[in-house]
């Protein structure tokens, strides 16, 4: 494509040879020296925040801001295989031909013999294939899963996997002793004033937490910035709130402010 035809095209079919274009002009030169400048490394910020720009549109709801928020990420996924390619090891199309044949080989129940009909047959079935590709078999059954992932996100996966095989609480009262049984490890170490000790029972206690939303089906990740999003909101109200009376949060009390709290709930 020429300029002309990356400015201005609007045929549906053409949308992702246009993104490519654009990318590769911006890289070339007399093209835009920041993009120029970028490297795997230097876009993992970007990758990491468009991820969770994207994960906060879906959680509120926003549908058509979500288009915008896809586009962002596609960029980036773009963006990296521009530099492979520049670099002699692969392109775009490669980076669609892997994850087309790896979602044919892992549905064997849609392109194959497999008489799979359920969703926990399916997830079975798909960590028994992702196994053997990866040659895994050999390896402990929680070897790498989840690595490079956010730790609470790491230990939900973790967990899900072990439950595949039958390692899971028969039911929530299991989990909620054991939640109940690190509280009381974390009281027991907060007395002890061993600051090792009592990180690795704060530890044990988050991952018991996650335990219980794992469970539920729900991502624990989501569920911390959704309290985030809560904390930030109540305590500008105290902010506010104080304001109102001539106050600030240096010189309000912590009662004053606890009223405040307690009005923006």
């Amino acid at each position: 494509m020429n300029d002309a035809e990356m400015i201005d095209c609007s045929e549906d079919a053409h949308q992702l040879t246009r993104l490519r274009a654009i990318m590769h002009r911006l890289r070339a030169p007399g093209g835009c020296p920041w993009d120029a400048e970028q490297t795997h490394e230097s876009l993992l910020p970007n990758l990491i925040e468009e991820t969770y720009e994207t994960v906060d549109t879906i959680r509120r709801g926003d549908w058509e801001h979500l288009k915008e928020e896809l586009g962002d990420l596609l960029l980036q996924v773009v963006f990296h295989s521009e530099l492979a390619e520049e670099a002699g090891r692969y392109n775009f199309d490669d980076v669609a031909r892997i994850v087309s044949d790896k979602l044919v080989r892992r549905h064997p129940h849609v392109y194959g013999d497999s008489s799979v009909t359920d969703t926990e047959g399916v997830l079975s079935q798909w960590d028994a294939i992702k196994r053997q590709e990866k040659g895994d078999e050999q390896e402990a059954y929680l070897h790498n899963t989840g690595k490079g992932l956010p730790a609470m996100l790491r230990a939900s996966k973790l967990q899900k996997k072990a439950a595949k095989v039958g390692f899971d609480w028969p039911d929530d009262q299991g989990v909620i002793d054991k939640i109940r049984e690190e509280l009381v490890e974390v009281e027991d170490e907060l007395e002890s004033g061993d600051r090792e000790l009592l990180g690795g029972e704060i530890g044990d206690l988050l991952f018991s937490v996650v335990n219980l939303a794992r469970r539920h089906k729900l991502d624990p990740e989501i569920l911390l910035e959704s309290t985030n999003v809560k904390f930030e909101t109540r305590f500008a109200s105290v902010d506010k709130g104080l304001q109102a009376e001539g106050k600030s949060l240096a010189s309000a009390t912590l009662d004053e402010m606890e009223q405040h709290w307690q009005n923006a709930k």
